[in-house]
Parts: structure tokens; sequence; C-alpha cells
């Protein structure tokens, strides 16, 4: 059996969590959003995998190679071009461009292929949706589910006969347009002759092109409605509410890593939290690293990266935090999410450190405040540990005061 990830996006919908990460690689419970993808098929026996990649194509390369660590094999069909400096620039093909361009270079779809979207955790069984394809004669299927009404401008909207044959393709349309509530779950089984149907060379795409080519031409299409897990990452929305879902143990399958040293509070290694008037009330994940300085307040479902630094007097609730994030002392962070340089809040509105002085938020890699940290406790004649424990790497415990470097409790 085989399978394509599309992964050549730019993940518009979810900056600026993409503005350094392809969409694949944002991260759930402390790894890509693909990875999930990757061992569910390795799990039900696909064993050859291929990904088209453009943007940041790089960083999907290095973290999969080539699939040994998943025990599976994996490919990849970069697109894009080089410039006469050298410069390589990203230009997508659209996802039945990708596949097309793949075909005509080494016929990897020459058997029934499942194809999936790189944006979301399933748990799909996909031995039985191949042979419910197969069953219908399909020379295409798309996995559906239905959504509520208001939902359905997000996606791609299946109308079908009794039988599950598709009789028209809507790729999000507005709610007062759309002819039914059954959508596409961007996982799709393709025979040979559905790849043929795609035009060479062109820019084409599966859902708004290439499915209402299907349709029109009365080709064997069917959808194919399975009751599975379906973790969506198309928004920022979508993230913030799967990681709140994920954090509250509504996916039984999916725990929070790290080790639990108080009911509903799980750290990472080397983390150093000071119990002392701080509130934290679960479910919280605090990554290997953290400093959770003594008066400060978090309330879950709430996710801090690690390498973080959370100041006295600080209060964070169900956030999401990514990796070396300071949240100053008195800063509130509410239903936020902070990535790099920028906080976006649960219905996607940004802000820059930069742009926001009173974002309370800075680079917890950045050592200028540590040392202004430090000068102040010089002119009291005191000793800052924490100064010196932000100077220390990721795993490596600092010299001073060693003993209360860990989850004190």
């Amino acid at each position: 059996m085989k399978a394509m990830i599309l992964a050549a996006g730019k993940g518009t919908r979810v900056r600026p969590l993409t503005y350094d990460l392809p969409k694949p690689m944002i991260p759930v419970l402390g790894k890509p959003v693909m990875a999930y993808i990757v061992e569910h098929l390795a799990k039900c026996g696909v064993q050859d995998i291929m990904v088209n990649v453009s943007y940041l194509h790089e960083k999907i390369e290095s973290y999969f190679g080539e699939g040994s660590q998943f025990g599976v094999r994996i490919g990849y069909s970069f697109e894009g071009y080089m410039t006469e400096s050298g410069e390589v620039i990203p230009e997508a093909l659209g996802s039945a461009g990708g596949m097309k361009k793949i075909q005509e270079f080494g016929r990897f779809f020459d058997e029934t292929t499942i194809v999936l979207c790189g944006d979301a955790i399933i748990d799909l069984d996909i031995n039985a949706a191949i042979a419910e394809h197969k069953r219908k004669g399909a020379i295409a299927s798309v996995i559906t589910r239905e959504v509520p009404w208001d939902k359905v401008s997000d996606y791609g909207v299946v109308v079908s006969d009794a039988d599950g044959r598709i009789q028209k393709f809507q790729e999000k349309p507005k709610r007062e347009d759309a002819l039914s509530n059954q959508v596409s779950t961007g996982i799709y089984i393709f025979e040979p002759e559905a790849i043929d149907m795609i035009p060479s060379g062109e820019v084409f795409d599966i859902g708004s092109q290439l499915f209402p080519l299907l349709a029109e031409k009365g080709m064997a299409f069917y959808a194919l409605n399975h009751d599975f897990q379906w973790l969506d990452i198309g928004s920022v929305t979508d993230y913030w509410g799967v990681l709140q879902s994920l954090m509250t143990g509504e996916v039984p399958k999916m725990q929070v890593p790290g080790e639990q040293v108080r009911p509903g509070v799980w750290v990472g290694l080397n983390t150093r939290i000071d119990w002392e008037d701080t509130i934290i009330t679960g479910p919280v994940y605090i990554g290997a690293g953290c400093h959770i300085e003594a008066g400060s307040k978090i309330l879950g479902p709430t996710w801090i990266g690690h390498g973080s630094h959370i100041c006295a007097g600080a209060t964070v609730t169900r956030s999401i935090l990514f990796e070396y994030t300071r949240v100053l002392p008195e800063a509130n962070l509410h239903e936020l999410i902070v990535c790099n340089e920028y906080a976006v809040d649960r219905d996607g509105n940004m802000s820059r450190f930069s742009e926001e002085e009173d974002l309370g938020l800075n680079n917890a890699r950045d050592r200028r405040y540590a040392r202004r940290t430090k000068d102040s406790a010089d002119a009291a004649d005191e000793v800052d540990v924490e100064t010196e424990v932000d100077a220390a790497p990721l795993g490596v415990v600092a010299s001073v005061e060693q003993s209360k470097l860990s989850y004190a409790q």
C-alpha cells in the first residue's frame, strides 16, 4: 500500500506559526503534526510514502529523512526552482499538480494510493476505507464527515446520492451557497486513472479543479463516510482548540508528555518551579529547561514550551507558548498563542513584540533581561541565581544552588 502526504502549502491561515515553520511541522504535544500521520500510516501497513514539499521544505526533509525511524520509506518531490544566483525559490504546483509531477517523474501512482493533507491528526481505519473504495469500483474517493452549517465555508463541501456517488463538489462555499454540510476531511483515495486526468505542467488543485472535473464527467467518484478521530489544524482557532482538547484529555489515545509532579502538572527535564505563592491549576505542561518564578499564576489548559521563563507576578491562562518565551513580571496572557516574536489570540488577531510594548513578552534567550536582573541584585549585594541558570544550556544544571534547580515541590 502506498500513500502521499500533501505538504507544499504556505499555511497562510495559521500565521504567524508558519512564518518559520511549514504547516506540517507545527508542534502538537511536542512533535510535528505530520509525525502523527506518518506513524499512523506505518501502523496501518503503509510502507512507501511520497511527500510533495515547497515552502521551507528543508525543515520537513531534515526531520523525517528517508523514514527509517518510522519504519517506512519516504521520498520527496520539491516544487520550485533555483535562480541563476543560486537562490532556491519555492513555487507550489497545487495539490493535484504536485501529484501529476510525481507521476510523470517516476510513476509512483501505479496502484491504489491514499493521499492525505499534512495538517491533521487522524485514526482512520485506512484498510477499511480502501476496501470500501474498491467495492464501489471507484477511481477516486473522498473520506467525508458532517460539520455544523456555520463551518461549511472552511471546507470542501460534498454533494452525493444515496449510494455515496458524488454529484457535485464545492470548494469552501459561502454558508448560503452550500448544498450540503458533508465535507472533505482532506483524505482521498485515488486509482492511477484519476491521476491521468490531471493536466500536465499546470498549477492544479484537488478540491477546486480535479474533483469538480470528476463529478462533471460522471466518473466513479464516491464519498466514504467513516467515524474516526479527525483533529484538523486549518486555522489558528483550530490549533488553539485542538491543543485545549488534547490537554483536557478529550482524546484518550494522546497523552501529555513529561513527568506528572502534581495533579494535572507535567514537566520536562531540568525544569525549575518556585512554588512559593505560585498557583498552577492543571492541565499544564511545562517543558524542559523552564523557570517558573515564585508568585506566578498558570491556569490550564496551558502548554509552555521548553526554555521558557515565567516571571514573578505573571499570569498565563489557557495559552500555548512556543519554546523560549519569557513572560515578564505582572504580565497577563489570556488565551494566546505565542510563537517566536508574535502573539496571536484564538481569533487570529496578531501582535508583534517589537510593535506592542505592553504585551509583556520577549525572547527567553535574550540575555539583556537577565543582565538587568543581575545588576539590580548586585546593587543590593545579592547574587541572582536565575541569571546563572538562564546561561545553562538545556539539560545542563548550573552549579549555583544545584539542589533547587529541579521542580522543587
